[in-house]
C-alpha cells in the first residue's frame, strides 16, 4: 500500500495522544502527579492537542475532507465510524477531568472516575483504528491478530514516555514509573517483531490460482498487462518496497524507537533531576521517530489482493 504521510501522522500523534490520557488517570489515580493548574494545563493541552492534529491530519487524504463527519454515521457496521464515534466522545470526560485539574485544583475522588472513562475511551478508540486495517481481508497482513494489540502497545508507550517527560520538566521525578514505561515500550516492540515475524512467514493468503479458480489446471500468469500505463490501483495499491530496505527501515526503527528510549526510561528511573529529565527526553524523541518508521512500514509492506489481476503472484 502506498504509505500515506497524513495517515502515518494521524496514527502516530493520535496514538501517543490518547496513550498520555491513559497515563495521565492512572499517574493521578497512584498520587505521583497531583493536581497543578500548570502542570495539568501542559499535560492536557499536549495529550488533546495530538489527539486533535492526528483527527485533523486524518481528513486530509480524503477528496472532500468536509464530507469526513458523514463516516460517524454508518457506526453498525464501520470500525471507521467507530473510531469517529468513540474519539467525540473521548473529548468530554477528558475536557471535564482536565478543566478540575486545573481550575478547580483537583483530580480526586468522582474527578478520578472522570479520568479513568478518558482513558477508557481513548483505548477503544485506538482499539478501533487498529479494527480499520485488521478487519480488511484484502490486505492479509493487516488481518494478522497482532495488529490491534501493537496499535494499543505502542500508544501506551509512547503516551507514557511523554507524561513521565512532561512531569520531570515540571520537577517530579519519574522514579520507578519511568520503569514501567521501559516495560511498556520494550513489550510494544516485542509485538512488533512478534508480528514482522508472522508476515514474514505466513503462507499466502490468495494467489492468482485462487483467485482465477484455474488452480486444478496448472500455474497461471499475466499474458498481458491490463492496462498500457499505471493507474490508480497500482500507484495506491501497488506500492513496493525492496526487501532490503525494509530490513534496514526495521532495524532502524527498532534501535531508535526501541532500544534508546528503553535504555532511557531505565536511565530516568534510575537517576533524578536533569539526568533524568534529559533521559525522558530523549526516549520521547526516540520513540516518536520509531513509531513514525515503524507506521511507515505497517503500510508500505501491505500488499492488497487487488495487485494480483496485474501480475503479482500471491499475497
Amino acid at each position: 500500500m502506498h504509505p500515506a504521510y497524513s495517515v502515518i501522522f494521524f496514527t502516530t500523534a493520535s496514538g501517543a495522544g490518547y496513550g498520555a490520557l491513559m497515563w495521565i488517570a492512572l499517574l493521578a489515580g497512584a498520587g505521583h502527579i497531583h493536581a497543578g493548574p500548570v502542570v495539568g494545563a501542559v499535560l492536557f493541552v499536549v495529550a488533546l492537542g495530538l489527539v486533535t492534529a492526528g483527527l485533523l491530519s486524518s481528513t486530509f487524504h480524503l477528496g472532500h475532507p468536509e464530507r469526513a463527519w458523514r463516516g460517524l454515521t454508518q457506526w453498525r457496521s464501520s470500525w471507521l465510524s467507530r473510531e469517529g464515534v468513540a474519539a467525540i466522545a473521548t473529548y468530554p470526560p477528558a475536557i471535564a477531568f482536565g478543566a478540575a485539574w486545573v481550575l478547580a485544583g483537583t483530580n480526586s475522588a468522582g474527578w478520578l472516575w472522570v479520568g479513568v472513562l478518558a482513558g477508557v475511551l481513548a483505548a477503544a478508540t485506538v482499539a478501533c483504528t487498529g479494527m480499520i486495517y485488521a478487519s480488511l481481508r484484502a490486505i492479509p497482513r493487516w488481518t494478522d491478530p497482532l495488529v490491534v494489540p501493537v496499535y494499543l502497545a505502542f500508544a501506551v508507550a509512547s503516551g507514557g514516555a511523554l507524561v513521565l517527560a512532561i512531569a520531570a520538566c515540571a520537577g517530579i521525578e519519574p522514579g520507578v514509573w519511568s520503569w514501567a514505561a521501559a516495560v511498556a515500550m520494550a513489550g510494544a516492540w516485542l509485538l512488533k517483531l512478534a508480528y514482522w515475524r508472522r508476515i514474514d512467514h505466513a503462507a499466502p493468503a490468495a494467489t492468482a490460482e485462487s483467485a482465477t479458480g484455474l488452480g486444478d489446471i496448472g500455474t497461471v500468469r499475466l499474458l498481458e498487462s491490463p492496462n498500457s500505463s499505471a493507474n490508480y490501483i497500482m500507484r495506491e495499491m501497488g506500492y513496493v518496497i525492496a526487501r532490503k530496505h525494509a530490513d534496514r527501515l526495521r532495524r532502524i526503527a527498532l534501535v531508535l524507537g526501541g532500544v534508546v528510549p528503553v535504555a532511557a526510561l531505565l536511565a530516568g528511573g534510575a537517576t533524578s533531576g536533569g539526568v533524568a529529565l534529559v533521559a525522558l527526553l530523549v526516549a520521547v524523541a526516540g520513540s516518536a521517530v520509531g513509531v513514525l518508521v515503524e507506521r511507515w512500514l505497517f503500510f508500505a509492506e501491505a500488499e492488497h489482493a487487488s495487485m494480483l489481476y496485474y501480475g503479482k503472484s500471491s499475497v
